[in-house]
């Protein structure tokens, strides 16, 4: 009887000692990331961080640091807290052309005219893969073109303001990034799919993604769980970023999201839930120069070749009050998500950082 007992008490002791080691291990996975994004917060007056990592299509890790507010002292939640994500919403949009491709109503060689016909003809003609890829010449933000705080009705309005711009080179010759390439884009997206282009985008990339808070930023609407926007001046003090309004560019910066619901649209990428993997390959495959040179850059989806021969893919974005980073590993079935609601940081590779602590 005694000899049982013990031997109950071994087993017990055993099985103690376990969940304690799993714990503990657990514990220090995740500690090292949260040490580390906490050194850069802190390092980069940065008011208020959310990321997200997930692998396998499950979450690993989701956080928020600091404040969403910092006056009314509003702690960042990344399943609630929506920021801005600058330019990752073109790789939102890039689902929209891909969805459309499918259906055959986008042919991706087709002159711009094609699908929409007001757009001035130029001197050389110029397709949505260039306009996706960054090569068609269209020119990008000028002057204070970033900081504009004037409402655009539709997206037609938007194209008001380089529309009548000659282009920068031959299409096809260079690569110089354009934001306003995409707001043409998405008005071919209005004409392919006969649909308001912000409509589509919540019926078809949105929802069925359940990115339930994800959604345009709306200058004039009251957004629950938006958060406040921030700049640093010179000396590296936080202020509140300038008003703006971003309907003149939904399709290349105007989304609103959280690391949350980024995460579910990059596992319903490598799932292939949403557009199939043949259609992603082409949106991920890295366009040439009429040279032969790679850009690194798809249609709304930038390479991202590491050190250690890893490939990644995804996009930064860069608003007034607000950066991100998104990326995602078909090969190990990870994403990375990153936003801040400050202006102008420099991530300089934190994403592959955290994501090599959930890849030993």
């Amino acid at each position: 009887m005694n000899g049982a007992i013990v031997k109950c008490r071994t087993f017990l002791l055993s099985v103690i000692c376990l969940l304690y080691f799993v714990a503990c291990t657990q514990h220090d996975t995740v500690d090292l990331p949260v040490s580390l994004v906490s050194e850069f917060v802190e390092n980069n007056s940065i008011p208020g961080l959310s990321v997200t990592v997930s692998k396998g299509g499950e979450i690993l890790w989701s956080e928020g640091f600091g404040y969403a507010d910092l006056e009314q002292q509003v702690k960042v939640d990344p399943a609630k807290t929506k920021f801005r994500i600058g330019s990752v919403s073109k790789t939102l949009t890039a689902t929209a052309i891909a969805l459309l491709m499918e259906e055959d109503k986008l042919d991706l060689d087709v002159p711009i005219q094609q699908y929409v016909p007001e757009f001035p003809q130029k001197k050389w003609d110029f397709t949505l893969r260039q306009l996706g890829g960054h090569l068609a010449g269209i020119r990008h933000y000028r002057n204070n073109e970033f900081l504009l705080n004037k409402k655009y009705a539709t997206v037609d309005e938007g194209l008001e303001i380089f529309k009548n711009d000659t282009l920068l080179f031959q299409p096809g010759t260079q690569y110089t990034y354009s934001s306003y390439g995409w707001n043409l884009i998405s008005a071919a997206v209005e004409k392919a799919s006969a649909d308001n282009f912000l409509n589509f985008m919540q019926r078809n990339v949105f929802m069925p993604v359940n990115m339930d808070a994800t959604l345009p930023d709306y200058q004039d609407s009251l957004i629950i769980h938006r958060t406040r926007f921030y700049v640093t001046d010179g000396n590296g003090t936080v202020l509140n970023a300038p008003a703006v309004d971003n309907s003149y560019k939904w399709a290349g910066g105007g989304f609103l999201s959280t690391t949350e619901d980024l995460t579910r649209f990059g596992n319903a990428i490598l799932k292939a839930s949403v557009v199939n993997s043949e259609t992603m390959q082409v949106l991920f495959k890295p366009q040439q120069t009429a040279d032969g040179r790679s850009t690194e850059y798809g249609i709304g989806w930038r390479r991202y070749q590491r050190d250690n021969g890893d490939v990644w893919y995804g996009h930064s974005g860069g608003s007034v009050g607000g950066t991100t980073i998104f990326v995602l590993s078909p090969e190990k079935q990870m994403v990375v998500a990153i936003v801040a609601n400050l202006s102008s940081v420099s991530y300089d590779g934190l994403q592959f950082e955290i994501a090599d602590f959930f890849l030993k």
